[in-house]
């Protein structure tokens, strides 16, 4: 054996271990190197179970458990800027009053949006989009639902238009995808043709509304209320023969989400992932 051969053996393994953890973690080896999951638990506004919906917190709490998804909610302030919200109103989930889009960020950013949850949250502030980008990995999905129709009071494209241009910016079109309706879809295709789009066109009739699914492409639908239909089968089959991915709203526990797993679906939405990873 030449002297040396062990050590060189050696180094080569940790460069291939360093490089390794390189590609996993998406730093520059490669454009793309992340396999994402196909199926698991979505963290639904992030762990909001635990911790106060759609903060930083809640993120970061959703990651520690290992989540392969994460979902939270964007809405538009008064001046255009993108913050973590899913009710029209602060109301809710702060200490504050009034519509989001009646509000500029300087105001919203001075809200507790903790202490209703739990005093041990008090002082949490309401995020931007920004910031929730910067603590969450690129090794698993993001599922960002815009808030953008007449209910929030937002311009459809406008929201659109901005989340796909972002998410571009800061490389995250692999991972992410735009859980919106078709008009604000469409923006966002306009924009960056390369984005992600999960259907939130519900229908009375699901059937309709998987046809619509398949009959625009999407990357992923949301169904509800319908795992007991007994066409629930059939319309599984349609999407995946689509190439599809199927999230659900929403498991209870870690038996229900089994059980949605077992029947088809690929991401089980779940307030408290905790209990269901434990």
């Amino acid at each position: 054996m030449e002297p040396g051969c062990c050590e060189s053996s050696f180094l080569r393994r940790v460069l291939g271990f360093v490089a390794g953890a390189w590609l996993a973690a998406g730093v520059g080896l490669a454009a793309d190197p992340v396999t994402l999951p196909e199926r698991g638990l979505c963290a639904h506004r992030g762990a909001s179970g635990t911790h106060p919906e759609n903060t930083l917190p809640a993120l970061t709490e959703a990651v520690r458990l290992g989540v392969p998804m994460v979902e939270f909610d964007l809405a538009l302030t008064r001046d255009g800027e993108l913050v973590l919200m899913h009710d029209a109103t602060v109301n809710r989930t702060t200490n504050g009053k009034g519509r989001v889009l009646d509000l500029d960020l300087a105001a919203i950013r001075q809200l507790d949006a903790g202490a209703w949850k739990h005093p041990r949250f008090a002082g949490t502030r309401v995020p931007t989009f920004a910031e929730a980008l910067a603590v969450l990995p690129r090794h698993l999905w993001l599922n960002i639902d815009l808030k953008a129709d007449s209910r929030w009071g937002a311009q459809t494209a406008e929201v659109g238009r901005r989340v796909a241009e972002l998410l571009a910016r800061d490389g995250r079109l692999a991972q992410a995808f735009l859980a919106a309706r078709a008009d604000t879809a469409a923006a966002a295709r306009q924009a960056v043709p390369g984005i992600k789009i999960c259907s939130m066109d519900r229908q009375a009739d699901t059937a309709a509304y998987v046809a619509d699914a398949v009959r625009r492409r999407v990357d992923f639908i949301q169904l509800r209320d319908c795992a007991s239909d007994p066409r629930f089968p059939t319309w599984v089959g349609e999407l995946k023969a689509a190439g599809i991915r199927i999230n659900y709203f929403f498991a209870r526990d870690a038996a229900d989400a089994t059980r949605l797993f077992a029947a088809g679906v690929n991401f089980a939405l779940i307030d408290d992932p905790a209990s269901a990873v434990r």
